[in-house]
């Protein structure tokens, strides 16, 4: 075997549950920091993704990395939109849909996570 395999696990170690615990907090408090704890929770979820053995935290980090990314993505085409005066309106509907979006994930992925059970990815 060498260093890159992983082996699975059937129990996720206390010190990977509390490093997916601190990104689902930074995911959480991401719509009072203007997005910036988000760009530290998406930096965990890249680094810790294809370090941890157990499927059921690879499943919360890819959960994330999701969340994050067609948010910024959503939010970067609203964003294009307001540049034209006709499609404001569609820009702030985009916008608005976008963070209803992204709650529903961090809440529903923080649910999961309490509860111990995997997310569909």
């Amino acid at each position: 075997m060498n260093d890159s395999t992983i082996v699975p696990s059937a129990e996720p170690s206390e010190s990977e549950r509390s490093t997916l615990l601190v990104a689902y907090v930074l995911y959480g408090v991401t719509p009072f920091t203007c997005g910036l704890a988000a760009v530290a929770g998406v930096i965990i979820n890249h680094l810790k993704v294809n370090d941890t053995a157990n499927e059921f935290l690879r499943s919360h980090h890819r959960w994330l990395l999701r969340t994050f990314w067609y948010s910024l993505l959503w939010t970067a085409v609203s964003s294009l939109l307001m540049f034209t005066i006709v499609l404001i309106p569609v820009a702030w509907l985009g916008y608005v849909a976008t963070g209803i979006w992204y709650i529903y994930r961090v809440v529903r992925g923080a649910i999961n996570f309490a509860d111990r059970r995997a997310m569909p990815v």
